[in-house]
């Protein structure tokens, strides 16, 4: 079974834009009305969201340009350097809430809870409508940009929450104690993500496809003796690449042709869309990540 052509969510982002900076504005205008941090935080939370829209919408296009001769790869790293600057910028604004937090529950401040439900009860709105926009994408940078709303999601439900609170007890300190919680729930989707940036900028093996297994599936293939200098990698986060060194002393051209066919096809399989394989009778004298002989007892090639 072939992967599914990646979508263009370029619209959705376009959309989810326009609906998070209209709600920022609310919420900011909300949280300096009732004096409410915990809005504010969430106001802060929907600014990161909206620079990871911007962020992300802008390495999206840029990473339409065709490929140059100075850039071979054109630039699809664009999308996941976006999504490592998101989740740097994430950790910031975390940080910076929850020492507003630590301020405020030593000296609390008085809080309009009635204005802080409802603006709250807004922006969760918005954030409701651009997840739906958002769901489903397989895009690292796209996803990225769906966790920032998620946690805002969560945020406003639990301002709500602290709002109704306020409004019947008086009770303040929620105000802050809550936002130091949505701070957290920001810096755990962010250390999610920055990892998953940090994988693929280092080049290391993709969490989504088992090399061992990658390495059977090639050695599997007849006329292959075995596999060697294997380095398997992601471009994006929708395209995995593979070159490596196959091992066969076939002569025949169109055999050849053939093998490399059926291994290509059946990398396309776990994942890896573009392969670029070396045939040699050899195996080199520095090979490195060498894969083991077929076990072909009882048949032969």
């Amino acid at each position: 079974m072939h992967p599914e052509a990646p979508r263009d969510d370029r619209h959705s982002m376009k959309l989810a834009l326009a609906i998070t900076a209209a709600f920022f504005l609310a919420e900011v205008a909300g949280g300096l009305a009732s004096g409410s941090l915990a809005l504010l935080s969430d106001a802060g939370h929907m600014f990161s969201d909206l620079l990871a829209l911007v962020l992300s919408l802008g390495a999206m296009t840029l990473a339409l340009r065709l490929p140059t001769k100075e850039r071979t790869y054109g630039y699809r790293r664009a999308e996941i350097f976006a999504a490592f600057i998101n989740s740097l910028l994430l950790i910031a604004v975390s940080a910076g809430i929850l020492w507003e937090a630590y301020r405020r529950a030593l000296q609390p401040s008085p809080v309009q809870g009635g204005v802080m439900m409802a603006v709250a009860a807004v922006g969760l709105a918005a954030n409701l409508a651009v997840m739906r926009l958002l769901h489903g994408s397989r895009n690292l940078n796209v996803r990225s940009a769906f966790l920032h709303v998620a946690g805002d999601t969560a945020s406003s439900v639990a301002v709500l929450a602290a709002g109704a609170w306020i409004a019947l007890t008086g009770q303040v300190l929620v105000d802050p104690v809550l936002s130091g919680a949505i701070a957290v729930v920001i810096a755990v989707s962010a250390a999610r993500i920055l990892r998953e940036t940090v994988v693929i900028l280092l080049q290391f093996t993709p969490p989504s496809v088992d090399f061992d297994e990658v390495v059977r599936t090639m050695t599997s293939v007849p006329g292959v003796d075995g596999v060697h200098h294997v380095h398997l990698w992601s471009l994006s986060s929708e395209i995995n690449v593979l070159d490596a060194h196959v091992l066969s002393c076939e002569r025949d051209v169109e055999r050849t042709e053939v093998m490399k066919q059926e291994i290509k096809a059946r990398l396309v399989e776990h994942g890896v869309l573009h392969s670029t394989l070396e045939f040699e009778c050899e195996e080199c004298r520095d090979c490195a990540l060498v894969a083991p002989p077929p076990d072909r007892t009882g048949g032969s090639r």
